[in-house]
């Protein structure tokens, strides 16, 4: 019996020795064969350009009219005292209130000059800059671009950590990205993906090549950097496509070679200018595509042409397709308008159209963009979160109106818009307090609104305007 314990424990140590052995060789195969992807490390970038991340907050006032009506009793009835809780304060113009907003940024020169998203400090009276060191400073807005949506602060210190700049231009599809800032106020947070989609177009941000990625962007990363494995800034953090208020697998930047375009000017006090065709341009369909004899729905059709535009001076004319601009091939009307913008205006630019099935190429001596010239490529925003489409309203019908602002809601379905009252024809105004400019806008506002809580809209029917409640899901 012992000898068979004796000869059971052997065989135990045999059997480990074996499969100790077999995991080993398992090991040493696997090792053996070179891996195709490899995972990035970050901490390099994050160690050495980290610090020159910053984290913004501002403040801003907005005049709010009170929904209460007014106490109707003077000030000296012996009754005033009453029913002034019952009523609003009298007061001409509303009450001011505060709104605070966080965002990010990052150092681009050693004596203070810092990047963020226009948006986060737009409207702003006063900009703090907190650096990861824990030191904060008060900003000077140098200037900022709404159309370019990038602005550029400065605060008074030296020897600050910056950043190095990349070529966003040199992205590919598939690439890694690291994004760092603020999302909902936790500072110095770090979130990695990859680049989705280069030159993407967004409605009513006709001007922006966006990079599109599944970084997760979530609110207080807007104005914050897009780093590649080079430890480059290619881009800055911007906006996310949402119906919840939440990230959602789509985020979208603005490429750095954009954004210099305005720092730049920014920082040496030049205008910026815009190139301009002086063109309306739609969409091709599949059957707009077979009457005009092309063989595929592409390009950008022009619909009108301003009179004595650059385009109308060259000779393009409503029924044109634009198929190239500058030898660069239009493949959906949405690439051509950050293509025109960033043209040098007096620059000649080849133009080849498709006319009545015919290609031709046409110069065109490409002009100044007029101030206060309204988009040439006018997009309606679907709002997932209210069940309804919106549009944005012509100068025409704001006079009409008798409004500064809003857009026209053109459609709604079962959901929050429509159980509150809202309903095709209506202009939307304002919602939770925000005026509302344009469709993208209101999208924008109402991602990051919070569910199963009462939010005021002010709309405006005919000549009219009433705030409703609604309540997002």
């Amino acid at each position: 019996m012992g000898h068979l314990k004796d000869r059971s424990h052997l065989s135990r140590r045999w059997t480990i020795a074996l499969a100790t052995a077999l995991w080993a060789l398992a090991g040493s195969a696997a090792w053996a064969g070179q891996s195709l992807v490899a995972l990035p490390d970050f901490t390099p970038i994050i160690k050495q350009y980290g610090p020159a991340v910053v984290n913004i907050s501002s403040t801003s006032t907005k005049m709010v009219h009170s929904h209460m009506p007014s106490n109707p009793l003077p000030p000296n009835s012996p009754f005033y005292p009453f029913f002034k809780h019952f009523f609003a304060p009298q007061s001409h113009g509303g009450q001011q209130e505060k709104i605070e907003s966080l965002g990010s940024g990052f150092i681009i020169s050693h004596s203070g000059y810092i990047v963020t998203a226009a948006h986060v400090v737009r409207g702003a009276s006063h900009i703090l800059v907190g650096l990861s060191n824990h030191h904060v400073y008060k900003a000077k807005l140098v200037g900022l671009s709404v159309r370019y949506d990038t602005a550029l602060l400065r605060i008074k210190a030296h020897h600050l950590p910056v950043v190095p700049l990349g070529r966003s231009s040199k992205l590919q599809v598939g690439q890694w990205l690291l994004a760092v800032g603020a999302p909902f106020g936790f500072y110095n947070t770090v979130t990695q993906g990859v680049v989705s989609a280069v030159n993407r177009p967004l409605s009513d941000d006709e001007y922006i090549p966006f990079i599109q990625s599944d970084v997760p962007i979530n609110p207080g990363n807007s104005g914050g950097p897009l780093f590649n494995m080079a430890g480059q800034v290619v881009g800055i953090n911007d906006q996310i496509y949402t119906n919840n208020g939440g990230y959602m697998g789509l985020s979208f930047s603005i490429p750095i070679d954009t954004a210099m375009r305005v720092v730049r000017a920014l920082e040496h006090h030049h205008a910026i200018h815009f190139g301009w065709l002086g063109v309306e341009v739609q969409g091709v369909t599949g059957q707009m595509a077979r009457a005009m004899h092309l063989k595929e729905p592409v390009g950008a059709l022009i619909a009108s042409v301003v009179h004595n535009s650059p385009a109308a001076k060259a000779g393009l004319k409503p029924g044109d397709v634009i198929i190239t601009y500058d030898n660069k091939p239009i493949y959906s009307v949405g690439q051509l308008p950050p293509l025109v913008g960033t043209t040098r205006p007096g620059e000649r630019v080849p133009v080849g159209v498709m006319r009545n099935g015919h290609a031709l190429t046409i110069p065109v001596a490409i002009g100044t963009l007029p101030k206060n010239m309204r988009t040439s490529v006018s997009h309606n925003q679907n709002i997932p979160r209210m069940h309804m489409e919106v549009g944005p309203l012509t100068p025409e019908a704001l006079t009409s109106m008798d409004i500064h602002h809003g857009v026209v809601v053109l459609s709604t379905s079962p959901g929050p818009a429509e159980s509150a009252g809202i309903a095709p024809g209506m202009v939307i105004q304002e919602i939770a307090g925000e005026s509302v400019t344009s469709p993208r806008e209101l999208q924008h506002i109402v991602a990051h609104l919070p569910a199963s809580t009462p939010i005021p809209v002010l709309v405006r029917h005919g000549k009219q305007s009433l705030y409703i409640v609604i309540t997002l899901r």
